[in-house]
Parts: C-alpha cells; structure tokens; sequence
C-alpha cells in the first residue's frame, strides 16, 4: 500500500515540485494551501508523514502542528521554510516538528528526509502508541480518555477534556490564553463562551487537586488564560 503524504504549502511552484517528485518515488500525496485547510484534511484522513509550510494563510504552520499534536502524537511532520533563523528552528521542534528543512533546499535530501521519517514511524510497533502522563498522584491515557484522580478513583473523561488536558501539559508552567484554548481546542470556526473553559478547570481540579480552592496544578492567570505545574 502507498505511504500517504499531506503537503501543506501555499507557493504553486513548489507545491507542484513536491507533488510531482514525491508521487515519482510512489507516494499517495494530498494537498492543502492554507493551515485551515491542512487541519481539516488532517482530521479527514490518515498519513504517514506531513509536509508543513511555516508561512501559510489563515493559520500558520505552528499553530496547524500544535493543533495536529493535541490529536496524533506519532505521525511525523517536516517543516519547510523560506525562515533559517535557529530560534524558528527551535520553536518548530519544541512544539512537536520531527524534521525542519530550509528553503531552498536539495530535492534529493527532501526526499531522503521524508523516507527516514516514514520508515522510522513504519517501524514503531503498536504498544509504544500509548500514551500516559502523570502527576502526583493522578495520571492521564489520552488514548483510552480514562484518569487516575487524587484520590485512586478511575474515571472516563471527554475527548474534549483530554483535548485540553494535552494542552496544557505540552504547555508545562506556560500560560496558555484563552484565545488560543479556543483555537486549538474547539476549533477556529467554534467559539464557546470562556465560561465553558472555567467550567473544564474547575472540574480537572475536582478530579486532580486534594483541595481544588488551593490548586496545585491547574492555575488561573486573571485576564489571560491558565497554567499546568507539576
């Protein structure tokens, strides 16, 4: 079966460049212009590796791979961008990217790079998809949506919680506004009263806080957002 490819970018040139040298090396590629876009693909359809644009219309790379890591923690992702400044490099890594490549580049190391990543993610066996996280004496599967809370009791929770959960541990000890929980959580086109966030963190307290009036994990920030420590 082919290895599935989605190319995210915006130049018509390169996109045709791309498309026409992967499908060469037989790839069953899929395009998108825009972050928008790229994100509703995304959550249409499966692949094994995504070509990511960092400069792109209505949502840029970053923000179309944090939204993509909230959901699929294992499929690679290469970012391309006309940008080489080692900070752009170090954000595109933190925020999940496997692979970074600056344009221009060598087609042939594109190439290269795109088949280390696909054969690396083909290689990983199942067990090692699971994915635990946890804090004292609480712990989060944000595979099977199940928690562990401070007090031993196990309990099923939403996607939409483990949604938010996910970001804010990828978030450790940052704030993380409002604005951004709604993009990234409910989606760019769905906007809930903030009051629906308030109510989330006051039940991740009731689940995971020994005393959710003196939180220990689950912050408040006054007028910008929230913050998970640990």
């Amino acid at each position: 079966m082919s290895k599935r490819v989605l190319v995210v970018e915006d130049e018509e040139h390169i996109l045709e460049g791309l498309v026409l040298n992967l499908e060469l090396e037989g790839y069953d590629v899929t395009t998108a212009t825009d972050g928008e876009e790229a994100v509703d693909r995304f959550k249409q359809e499966r692949f094994d590796v995504i070509v990511l644009d960092v400069m792109l219309p209505k949502m840029d790379g970053f923000a179309v791979c944090e939204t993509i890591r909230l959901e699929n923690r294992q499929v690679p992702i290469l970012f391309l961008t006309a940008k080489d400044g080692g900070q752009d490099r170090v954000e595109g890594l933190k925020i999940g990217a496997d692979d970074y490549l600056t344009k221009p580049f060598n087609l042939e190391e594109f190439l290269l790079r795109v088949n280390k990543l696909v054969e690396r993610t083909t290689s990983r066996s199942e067990p090692e998809q699971r994915s635990v996280y946890s804090f004292g004496p609480n712990e989060v599967n944000f595979s099977s949506f199940q928690i562990k809370t401070h007090d031993g009791q196990s309990k099923q929770i939403t996607a939409r919680e483990a949604k938010l959960l996910q970001l804010l541990i990828n978030h450790k000890d940052e704030v993380v506004s409002r604005e951004q929980i709604l993009e990234k959580v409910w989606g760019y086109d769905v906007f809930p009263s903030t009051r629906t966030i308030d109510n989330f963190i006051l039940n991740f307290r009731k689940y995971f806080e020994e005393n959710p009036r003196k939180p220990k994990y689950f912050h408040s920030v006054r007028g910008v957002g929230y913050r998970f420590t640990n």
